[in-house]
């Protein structure tokens, strides 16, 4: 979150239309800042090719899951190809992934009806989820 908040100019902000302008770009930042840092932890020179140590083997428990950086990859692929034929449902999807919205947050934040926010939440999942399977291929 800290560096989403250098991204949009830290001390420094823009004058924003209203908070949906605001969300869409801090969801736009915060998945390119995940997509850059898994293109890093993937990258050869960095032994992206090597096969991690888990921590728990050594006493240590982490609270969160870590992601997995080749599915994320394939998500933000997906997710371009997305927004090309369907904008609205790929903004809901940045917004609900990247930004960590409920249903009813991003729907109020989209202008949409909590009812059309699910159903295209369904249909986003499902769509994405057949053209990341696609693209493991």
């Amino acid at each position: 979150m800290h560096e989403v908040w250098l991204r949009l100019g830290a001390d420094r902000q823009r004058q924003w239309v209203n908070r949906a302008h605001f969300f869409a770009t801090a969801a736009e930042c915060m998945r390119r800042i995940l997509i850059d840092h898994a293109r890093r932890k993937l990258a050869a020179r960095h032994g992206g090719t090597a096969v991690p140590a888990s921590a728990d083997a050594f006493g240590f428990d982490f609270p969160f899951p870590e992601r997995d950086d080749e599915e994320l990859l394939l998500v933000h692929e997906a997710l371009d190809t997305f927004a090309a034929a369907d904008p609205r449902k790929a903004e809901l999807v940045k917004q609900r992934y990247f930004v960590g919205l409920t249903l009813d947050e991003a729907a109020d934040l989209l202008g949409i009806s909590r009812r059309t926010a699910q159903r295209d939440w369904i249909y986003a999942r499902s769509w994405l989820q057949a053209e990341v399977s696609r693209l493991r291929q």
